[in-house]
C-alpha cells in the first residue's frame, strides 16, 4: 500500500469533521463534539499562513484515511509537536500510520530543521505508545493531571525524538 501526506486543504473539511465525530475515533481528542463544517471552515481560514502548524492528510493507495501534523513549531528552539489521527477505521491496525508517521517525522527534521519532536497522549491510549516507540520515540515521563478530558483530570505521557535519534 502506497502512504503518502500532504498538505490539509479547503476540500478536506468535511472527511475532517466526519473522521472527528466518529465515536470510534474521538474518545482521546481534544474537541468540543460534535463539530461542524462551519466551525471548522473557520478555523481553517483563520490558520492560512500559520507558519507555526503544519496540517496534512494522509493517504493511501490516494485515498484520505486520516490527518497528521506539527504544531507550536518553535523554529528558535528548533522543536514541534506532532499529532496523528487516522479516520477511516478500515485503515486501522494496516501500518499506515506507522509509514505516515515517518514521513512526517521525515519532513520535520528534513525539510524543516528541527532538533526535537514530541508527542503527548493520555496514559490510557496504548496504541499510539506502541507506534510512538516503534518509530524511535523516548517515553520521556508522565505529567499528571494535565488536561480535563472528558470531565475529568486526566495524566498524559510525554514522549519525545530528536534528529539525532532519527539519524540513526
Amino acid at each position: 500500500m502506497q502512504v503518502t501526506i500532504r498538505k490539509f486543504e479547503r476540500t478536506d473539511i468535511p472527511k475532517k469533521v466526519e473522521w472527528i465525530n466518529n465515536p470510534e475515533n474521538n474518545q482521546f481528542l481534544h474537541y468540543d463534539i460534535p463539530i461542524c463544517v462551519e466551525k471548522t471552515e473557520k478555523w481553517f481560514d483563520s490558520h492560512q499562513g500559520d507558519d507555526t502548524r503544519y496540517d496534512a492528510v494522509i493517504e493511501a493507495d490516494g485515498v484520505p484515511v486520516g490527518t497528521i501534523g506539527l504544531l507550536s513549531i518553535d523554529r528558535k528552539n528548533s522543536k514541534a509537536e506532532y499529532y496523528m489521527a487516522m479516520g477511516e477505521t478500515a485503515f486501522k491496525g494496516k501500518g499506515i500510520a506507522k509509514k505516515a508517521s515517518r514521513l512526517m517525522l521525515e519532513y520535520g527534521f528534513e525539510i524543516l530543521g528541527l532538533n526535537r519532536i514530541y508527542f503527548f497522549t493520555e496514559v490510557e491510549n496504548i496504541a499510539p505508545q506502541k507506534l510512538l516507540e516503534g518509530i524511535g520515540f523516548v517515553r520521556e515521563g508522565v505529567i499528571r493531571q494535565d488536561i480535563i478530558s472528558h470531565g475529568k483530570y486526566t495524566d498524559r505521557i510525554a514522549y519525545g525524538i530528536l534528529r539525532e535519534d532519527w539519524a540513526r
